[in-house]
């Protein structure tokens, strides 16, 4: 890779088009880490604070026609997978993921389960993405519940159970997020060591979005040629601050995340201290 050259992360995900989560998110998130974003949308979203009103999906050969496009012009750094939708969506990134070069970093964010509990996907489609995805990523950062249909895992699995479950199941690496936990500690497995990686809570700030901003800073910092652990520490530090500046009055639901910093003058693409991306020392 050249030197001057910015690196190109690219979102496989849905659109919301209340701009808190999903593409637009990470657009931001890697903005704010200082790589260039690209996408891949797997579905359409009528989508605000309050309410998803309308899902409609891309068509599985559209899917791959923008993986290939992006990677034929722009190259691809790292992948950071989001909502993909139904089997036959997830049977098309898995043959996009093969065309790329071998080592793409690859970040799974598996949206599954929703912050109420409900299961976002079918059963077919879960299997599918277990099989077809999780050996394709180098890390995946469920929450709890996500961790625990991964990993085939009841209630009672405690926090390191689930990450060695997921593991198990097929992933090589594994960030279990801290926001279902009761302290908000992300928990890093990579097959070998398991990594506390404590952060705090904000609960006056608006988490939309958090999720997709963290596994989108995390990408961003593998291309950025961090190691995992290094990225890993500072997507959490990334995402919790995006939390704690959260946009709580826009709108009457959830507020979205702000990883910009917008209206905090905090909006900036590298670190203090001049390098790109966040600081894994600050984290």
């Amino acid at each position: 890779m050249a030197s001057d050259r910015v690196p190109v992360c690219l979102s496989i995900a849905g659109s919301d088009s209340g701009g808190g989560a999903g593409i637009q998110a990470d657009l931001k998130a890697f903005a704010r880490c200082g790589v260039h974003g690209t996408t891949a949308i797997t579905a359409l979203t009528a989508q605000n604070t309050v309410a998803v009103t309308r899902v409609e999906p891309v068509s599985p050969e559209m899917i791959e026609a923008q993986v290939d496009a992006v990677a034929s012009d722009l190259g691809v750094d790292a992948v950071k997978i989001g909502m993909v939708g139904a089997a036959p969506a997830i049977e098309a990134v898995a043959r996009a993921l093969d065309r790329l070069p071998q080592g793409t970093p690859v970040v799974l964010d598996p949206v599954m389960i929703a912050e109420s509990g409900a299961r976002l996907l079918p059963e077919d489609a879960e299997a599918a993405l277990r099989d077809l995805l999780l050996p394709r990523a180098a890390v995946v950062t469920p929450n709890v519940p996500e961790a625990r249909v991964l990993g085939r895992a009841g209630d009672e699995a405690a926090p390191d159970e689930l990450a060695r479950a997921v593991v198990a199941a097929g992933a090589r690496a594994v960030v279990v997020t801290g926001g279902h936990r009761d302290i908000a500690t992300d928990l890093l497995f990579d097959g070998a060591a398991l990594t506390e990686i404590p952060g705090e809570r904000h609960p006056d700030g608006a988490a939309h979005g958090s999720g997709c901003t963290h596994s989108s800073a995390l990408a961003a910092h593998l291309a950025l040629g961090f190691t995992l652990q290094e990225a890993a520490r500072a997507a959490k530090a990334i995402a919790a601050e995006a939390v704690r500046l959260g946009l709580r009055d826009l709108g009457a639901g959830a507020g979205p995340v702000n990883v910009l910093g917008v209206g905090h003058g905090e909006v900036r693409a590298t670190a203090p201290g001049g390098r790109l991306g966040g600081s894994p020392a600050a984290a």
